[in-house]
């Protein structure tokens, strides 16, 4: 049963895999004082690959779950499931389910903050085969950038680099360098560009190696956290909802082990995860 309304609960964090506790990280970072429920849904992950129709079905899945164990906000903090679900759960979903919770993506604000960073309009955008298939991106962007130029690079092989631990192995070299010149071959006037996974993060550092210097890199955990702090201020409705206790809970659809061992390395910390089933 989903819980009273007038109870307070964690604010929820959704990703299909590992990446979105990078956005978890710095959420936690800017506003520790919340209780936090994650969930991976690692089981099924990768959605980067999977049809609309699937991430939607899984993604509502997850969303119901963290409802039904007191979440009244759900960050979408996976960019497959903030392109090719959110619109559908916050359109046709949320006014069945209940009005009053929220479901919030992290295409949005990284796109609102992109135009205060690029000068020349191009912008790229790294991303999964799926995230850059959708144009998320894009269709944000000249919504509200109607000028700028973007430029999708799909980067396959980065998620696995990071999920196998070779971010400072030189397969990690060779693909970095491998899709930085394709994105930078579509245009020599880009000059900012879009980390659009969650994962990539953990491969700043090679990033900024082969970048050039007047790029530059725009990482979303900074972003959404300040932009999910923003919203706290603007909204005290959902801010009174959100419990306060500072902990943090993790919850995996893979075995837990196996995920604590793998989570430790975007949280900086140990992780302890107990197991669920969605449906």
């Amino acid at each position: 049963m989903i819980q009273n309304m007038s109870t307070p609960g964690p604010i929820g964090v959704f990703d299909s895999g590992f990446g979105g506790l990078s956005i978890l990280r710095e959420i936690r970072k800017v506003l520790p004082q919340y209780d936090y429920l994650f969930m991976g849904d690692n089981a099924r992950a990768p959605y980067g690959s999977r049809s609309f129709d699937l991430v939607y079905e899984f993604t509502l899945q997850a969303v119901r779950y963290l409802f039904d164990h007191g979440c009244h906000l759900v960050i979408l903090a996976c960019n497959t499931a903030s392109a090719k679900a959110l619109r559908t759960i916050q359109q046709n979903d949320l006014p069945l389910i209940d009005p009053s919770r929220r479901v919030l993506g992290v295409i949005r604000p990284t796109v609102e903050k992109v135009g205060e960073i690029s000068h020349t309009g191009h912008v790229g955008v790294f991303g999964t085969p799926g995230t850059i298939q959708s144009q998320s991106y894009n269709i944000e962007i000249a919504k509200l950038h109607p000028a700028f130029k973007v430029y999708g690079q799909a980067c396959p092989m980065w998620v696995p680099l990071v999920e196998n631990q070779e971010s400072d192995g030189p397969g990690a070299d060779y693909f970095v360098q491998k899709y930085i010149n394709a994105l930078l071959a579509q245009s020599a006037d880009i000059d900012s560009v879009i980390l659009g996974c969650t994962h990539y993060p953990l491969l700043m550092d090679k990033i900024k190696q082969y970048m050039p210097a007047h790029v530059s890199v725009i990482p979303q955990g900074e972003i959404v956290a300040e932009s999910l702090a923003d919203y706290m201020h603007r909204h005290p409705e959902m801010e009174q909802r959100c419990r306060r206790g500072g902990t943090c809970y993790y919850l995996t659809t893979e075995d837990a082990d196996k995920f604590d061992s793998l989570a430790g390395i975007f949280v900086n910390e140990p992780v302890h995860a107990e197991k669920i089933t969605l449906h």
